[in-house]
């Protein structure tokens, strides 16, 4: 979601770095990086250490997070470019699809008003798991929901940790790197953005003809 599908990890920058203020200090530019794809609790983690404060409480930081990104969610999301005409696509040729974010399912629901509640068949959030990104969990929870085995899935993912999320649970990948660089690997193509992007790239993905 986060980068993929909205532009939104601006909006992670504010908050966090609103919080890091709160806490007398500024967030570097290596910590932030390194939070992308991951989740709340890891976040909240990088975050203290790279303050010297690793005494906080991450629930209390990743509740006064939660709640600045909320308003900050509904002053409005922009999508990502082709991201929004790829997804019609997807939708208008019947092809089950699914969200899979590390954000927390209150977020999601509001990030849903600009998305579309009913862009997805199914929506995982980092909240509804128990191990969350880079580990398989989240894209082979929601692989099982859909009915369709992972290897017949493409993943299109923005982040490190994403991307190896959907390499180890199986899944193709799509790469369309933001914030952070994505090193090279076997079974993922890189884009610089989804303009363009369209059913038969992701048919090609698959090694399947156009549907």
């Amino acid at each position: 979601m986060d980068g993929t599908l909205v532009d939104s990890e601006k909006l992670w920058d504010v908050a966090l770095q609103e919080l890091a203020a709160v806490y007398g200090g500024t967030l570097s530019g290596a910590a932030r990086k390194a939070m992308i794809g991951t989740s709340m609790a890891d976040s909240m983690r990088l975050l203290h250490e790279d303050l010297g404060q690793p005494h906080r409480d991450p629930r209390a930081s990743a509740d006064w997070i939660h709640e600045r990104i909320m308003d900050l969610f509904r002053s409005g999301l922009r999508w990502r470019p082709g991201a929004l005409a790829l997804l019609g696509a997807v939708r208008a040729a019947g092809v089950p699809t699914a969200l899979v974010t590390s954000s927390v399912r209150p977020l999601v629901e509001v990030a849903l008003d600009t998305l579309g509640r009913d862009s997805f068949d199914v929506v995982v959030c980092g909240d509804e798991v128990d191990e969350a990104k880079p580990h398989p969990e989240p894209y082979l929870t929601a692989a099982r929901l859909l009915g369709v085995p992972i290897a017949r899935c493409v993943a299109i993912e923005d982040s490190p940790a994403g991307v190896a999320s959907a390499l180890a649970a199986g899944a193709a990948v799509l790469a369309v790197p933001v914030e952070v660089p994505i090193a090279p690997a076997d079974g993922v193509r890189q884009l610089e953005s989804l303009t363009g992007a369209d059913l038969e790239l992701l048919c090609a993905l698959l090694g399947e003809p156009p549907a």
